[in-house]
């Protein structure tokens, strides 16, 4: 939802900080809010004045009418303020059919003041102006405001006059001086509602006294998705829930998933402890589920309103369904037992399968739960593998326990109601339709010229089509908005376009949809990236691999392709205004599709009226597209090459639909090719409240074409533009047969206001409701089901009709070329297997959370595992035990530097005085490490376990070594001695023997050391010496290893990665040494070079 409620409080505090910079001229509003947490005393403190001046009090919960309700506590004292708020908070509260309890408060000073100086004023937008209404006068008694009130309207992005505002709206107000003051107020409250992005602001009363103007009383909404832009202004918002509907903590924490993911997530709780619980996919399908189980009667038993969508992760549709499924199980049983409805729409491409298993994973944890609370679950979906979706949900129902009926695009989308609710049989064996996309066999592509033939006569009917448009659309084009641009052809199949970003899957969806309606050439031609330079993206038309340009700027990607005329934008809501505005200023584009949802009600008006100016056709915001078959398709329209195929959209039929959900286009399509010969044309006008064109825009070119001869809309609760198709059905500018119907008739049987999944799907009054629609249509002589339930069969009807008269001659199947599958979706439908490149079994970054061998990062944080633990669980992958962590990082701590003069530390600082960067610095000091420097651990480690695993006698070894003229790695040290012993090894030493469980290695070490040290005193066990035994010790003794993998571990120089990550520490910490004291290029001085040259060339 876009406009949303703000408490009062919330309203005057935005109106206290920006109102007067506007010049209004307006008393502060002061006010304190309350609520059960309140501490009264200190209220008083921080408040002062509550103790010296007569108050108002009145609850702030979004209650309309509250004096009327006698809701209002009028010239209070503090002590009666607490004792009138006593009495009412946490208590049952009946306000219309809503039951709710007062919650908080808003306490503020009496004003006193006579009736005559009380006034009315609102602002609200609609899609073409801003309305101010004023009445001379205010107050709880102003009855019809409509009727009373003056009006002026604000074209959007116009400037408000001051003389307007004074000879239209207060002509009642005589006084000049006041009228001035009022005014001034008025154009500074309307700056403040454009500035702040309001929707809707109400002030009843005004209050006008001679010398100050006062709010008393306000209402407001702001639009929710202007956050990026206001935030700074607005503050942090909190949007309350309508009266009679408390806010859920779950409520909550879903909005937080939604706010945190690109997909869609919503959920209202609509009764705690209802028995018919819905889990719906998809904005348009979610309100038709609630509509039709309120048909079927379950209105006071439906627990949830609520929708996923926009292709949610598996992570994602897991944390949403367990949330559900724990509301649903931690409510009270039901002697019924209780009902999940898991349905959806045909999916245009969320992929089926990974939600599904999202879902049964929280299923699975649930299952006891599922069993002891009798539930039953009827599934329907499809869409983009849905046929995976359905196997692994049929499969799991076996498992679990409790009856699972699982359904596909054969069944009608809300046939499941009725099974749920026991008004419908549950049929035994489902009738599924098995299908896929077409694959390319060898010689496919040349069976795409086979069928010349029947292309051609296809596109014979195609230009004689645009032939009779061209004639026809003028006659029709009188009395409507740019009536010779929006009643022309939107698409044919030569229309090419741009896309705007780097949507690679929705461009291959259109070029596949373009082979399979057997085009000639590529609909799209170029796309837009600003982020990256101009280059060639690779795509496939049907077997073959093409390359299409993706420029920078638009300007180049317009001026380098002057056959386009459409423009597919995927911007996000933050880019895709000044995106559309810029290619607005070319006159070869004439139809954009904006596709992004969340875009600010201001931006898109003004694009709507830019639009408008140079007769360019808006398709969205908020939209999948649209499908003109046989012709073209905007984006990710119609799904999957299978839904594609299996809905007839590689040919046009006789039926054109318009709708608002994107979602539900996919199940017209679907249940339109049942019904009829198929779709000629179907547009999603959008989901915003103010979509770029109209149902009407739509319908009145499907009316122009005379390939058209049914025109079905879906509409829906919200807005009123379906009565302009009501007068256009009475006028007779519409003569074609027209079915329609609009979703969100549970609205009225619900207690509180709920706002659906659409940001335009919330009636603002009695006219904007489903069922009034519905009404109004079925008066206008539209054909109108009783539901959606039997939309089908209403469209099979009129269908047939028009066929038995002649007027339709259904449409001859042609068959589809076929197509190649992408590699990727393919694999993921599991029709195809190939080895992989890498093999790894330490890490997995594919899900929501990162995992290190098993353990999530939020659990190797909350463990405090330590980098020793991080350590073990990437190299060993298993958690080892404490003493083991805390020896690896003693290990990188002792050998994290030995100071500048080693190798590996100085060639660091040459590098690093070269000029040379971080990673080529430090890896030219690491490329030293080797047995003469740090390297020595694997070596050490090797000798040390081959001679004590031989059973040689300490002094066997050194003799042996001694003989084969061979070192012994890991004793001995330059600088350190017996008498000058090296305390890094004595810290470590004295560690391992004190917490190992057994250390004979090292201790046969210390004995070698005990020999050699007799010999010359430097030949100590040096730190390699002493690492390298000690990590063979934890390997062999620490429990965590058999013998087979600590022997590997030592095999394949695991030991030396403890000083490779350790003296890595210290070569970073010398590279920023050399940067920080900004030591200059090193040159070695000559007088420390011996120069041996020989004294005469031989």
């Amino acid at each position: 939802m876009s406009a949303k409620a703000i408490t009062e409080a919330t309203g005057k505090d935005i109106l206290n900080r920006h109102l007067n910079v506007h010049g209004a001229g307006a008393a502060t509003c002061r006010f304190a809010t309350v609520n059960a947490d309140t501490d009264w005393s200190k209220l008083s403190v921080d408040q002062p004045w509550l103790l010296t001046t007569p108050l108002v009090v009145k609850p702030d919960q979004l209650i309309k009418r509250r004096g009327k309700l006698g809701l209002i506590g009028v010239k209070k004292s503090f002590e009666q303020v607490k004792q009138w708020i006593g009495e009412r908070i946490n208590k049952d509260q009946k306000i219309g059919n809503a039951v709710g309890k007062l919650r908080n408060f808003i306490i503020e000073p009496f004003l006193p003041h006579t009736d005559a100086e009380e006034m009315y004023v609102c602002i609200y937008s609609h899609r073409s102006a801003d309305t101010i209404l004023f009445y001379h006068q205010g107050g709880v008694d102003i009855g019809d405001v409509d009727a009373k009130a003056v009006k002026l309207d604000v074209p959007v992005n116009s400037d408000l006059s001051l003389a307007d505002v004074k000879s239209k709206l207060l002509k009642e107000v005589k006084d000049a001086s006041q009228r001035e003051r009022i005014a001034k107020f008025i154009g500074a409250l309307y700056a403040t509602f454009v500035d702040l992005y309001f929707t809707y602001l109400e002030i009843n009363p005004l209050v006008v006294t001679a010398d100050n103007l006062y709010i008393l009383d306000l209402a407001a909404k702001l639009d929710s998705t202007a956050d990026f832009i206001c935030r700074p202004k607005w503050g942090e918002i909190d949007y309350p829930p309508p009266f009679g509907r408390d806010a859920y903590p779950e409520e909550a924490y879903i909005a937080d998933l939604d706010a945190k993911s690109g997909a869609s997530l919503k959920l209202t709780i609509l009764n705690r402890n209802g028995r018919i619980w819905t889990m719906v996919a998809g904005g348009g399908a979610s309100v038709i589920y609630s509509d039709t189980i309120c048909d079927l009667g379950g209105a006071s038993e439906l627990a949830n309103y609520g929708e996923y969508s926009g292709a949610p992760s598996e992570q994602q549709t897991y944390e949403y369904a367990k949330t559900i499924l724990n509301l649903m199980t931690s409510s009270p049983k039901h002697p019924d037992g209780k009902v999940l409805i898991t349905g959806g729409g045909i999916a245009n491409f969320t992929n089926v399968a990974a939600t599904f298993q999202g879902i049964i994973t929280a299923l699975r944890e649930f299952q006891p739960k599922l069993v002891e609370h009798n539930v039953s679950i009827f599934v329907r979906r499809a869409g983009p593998n849905y046929q995976e979706g359905l196997r692994r949900m049929r499969d799991f129902g076996g498992t679990l326990g409790i009856p699972l009926h699982v359904f596909g695009p054969e069944t009608h989308m809300t046939a499941i109601c009725g099974m749920a609710l026991g008004k419908r049989p549950i049929p035994k064996v489902a009738s599924v339709e098995f299908s896929t996309a077409n694959f390319l066999l060898p010689g496919g592509q040349q069976a795409q010229a086979d069928l010349k033939a029947a292309s051609d006569a296809s596109s014979e009917a195609l230009g004689s089509a645009d032939e009779a448009d061209n004639g026809s659309s003028a006659s029709s084009a009188s009395g409507h908005r740019n009536g010779s641009s929006l009643t022309r052809k939107f698409f044919s199949n030569t229309t090419k376009a741009i896309v705007w970003g780097m949507q690679q899957r929705a461009v291959q969806s259109m070029l596949d949809f373009d082979f399979i309606c057997r085009r000639e050439e590529p609909s799209v031609v170029a796309m837009v990236y600003p982020f990256t330079g101009d280059h060639k993206q690779k795509y496939y038309w049907g077997h073959k691999e093409i390359l299409i340009p993706v420029y920078k700027k638009m300007s180049d990607a317009i001026h380098k392709n002057k056959e386009v005329d459409v423009l597919v934008s995927f911007a996000s809501l933050r880019s895709a205004y000044e995106s559309t505005l810029e290619v607005l200023e070319f006159p070869q584009i004439r139809t954009v599709a904006i596709i992004a949802e969340g875009i600010p009600e201001n931006m898109t008006r003004k694009l709507i009226l830019e639009a408008d100016k140079k007769g360019v056709a808006i398709i969205g915001p908020a939209t999948v597209g649209g499908v003109k078959p046989g012709c073209f398709k905007i984006g990710n329209t119609g799904g999957m090459l299978d839904n594609i195929l299996h809905s007839k959209l590689y040919r046009p039929g006789s039926v054109a639909y318009v709708s608002r959900s994107g979602g539900m286009s996919n199940e017209l399509n679907n249940i339109i090719s049942k019904a009829t010969d198929g779709v000629i044309e179907g547009i999603a006008i959008g989901g915003d409240r103010y979509p770029g064109s109209t149902f009407m825009d739509h319908i009145m070119r499907y009316q122009a074409d005379p390939e058209t001869k049914l025109i079905v809309l879906l509409g829906e609760v919200g807005g009123t533009e379906e009565y302009d198709v009501c007068a256009a059905l009475q006028d007779g500018r519409i003569t074609k047969p027209l079915v329609a119907w609009c979703i969100g008739t549970c609205a009225s049987m619900f207690t509180s206001e709920v706002q659906f999944g659409h940001a335009g799907s919330c009636a603002n009054s009695d006219r904007e409701t489903a069922t009034a629609k519905n009404k109004a249509l079925r008066e206008a002589r539209a054909y109108v089901p009783d539901s959606f339930d039997t939309l089908g069969e209403l469209i099979h009807h009129v269908y047939s009709e028009l066929v038995k008269t002649g007027r339709v001659v259904p449409k001859e199947e042609v068959p589809p070329p076929t197509v190649p599958m992408d590699y990727s979706w393919a694999r993921e439908l599991g029709l195809i297997r190939k080895p992989a490149s890498f093999m790894t079994s330490i890490c997995d970054e594919r899900g929501q959370e990162l995992i290190y061998a098993g353990m999530p990062i939020s659990e190797v944080l909350s463990k405090d595992v330590g980098i020793g633990g991080v350590i073990s669980l990437l190299w060993f992958q298993r958690c080892l035990p404490s003493y083991v962590c805390k020896f690896f990082e003693m290990c990188l701590m002792v050998t994290a530097d030995h100071g500048p003069a080693v190798s590996g530390a100085h060639n660091t600082i040459v590098c690093a005085r070269a000029g040379k960067d971080l990673v080529s610095s430090v890896v030219s000091g690491l490329l030293t490490i080797g047995d003469r420097f740090g390297g020595a651990l694997d070596g050490s480690a090797r000798q040390f376990s081959e001679a004590y695993d031989t059973n040689l006698h300490p002094m066997e070894f050194v003799n042996k070594m001694r003989k084969e003229g061979k070192l012994i790695l890991g004793i001995g040290h330059r600088v350190k001695s017996i008498n000058n012993p090296d305390v890094r090894v004595k810290i470590i030493k004295e560690f391992v023997l004190e917490n190992f469980p057994a250390c004979p290695l090292l201790r046969y070490a210390l004995e070698v050391e005990k020999i050699t040290t007799n010999k010359k005193p430097n030949l100590i066990l040096n730190v390699d010496g002493v690492i390298a035994t000690a990590f063979v010790d934890m390997l062999r003794n620490s429990g965590s290893f058999t013998s087979e993998e600590a022997q590997e571990y030592i095999n394949v120089g695991a030991i030396n990665s403890l000083f490779v990550l350790g003296r890595s520490i210290g070569f970073i910490g010398h590279y920023m040494d050399q940067k920080r004291l900004k030591q200059g290029l090193y040159r070695h001085p000559w007088d420390d070079i011996s120069y041996v040259i020989p004294e005469q060339y031989n």
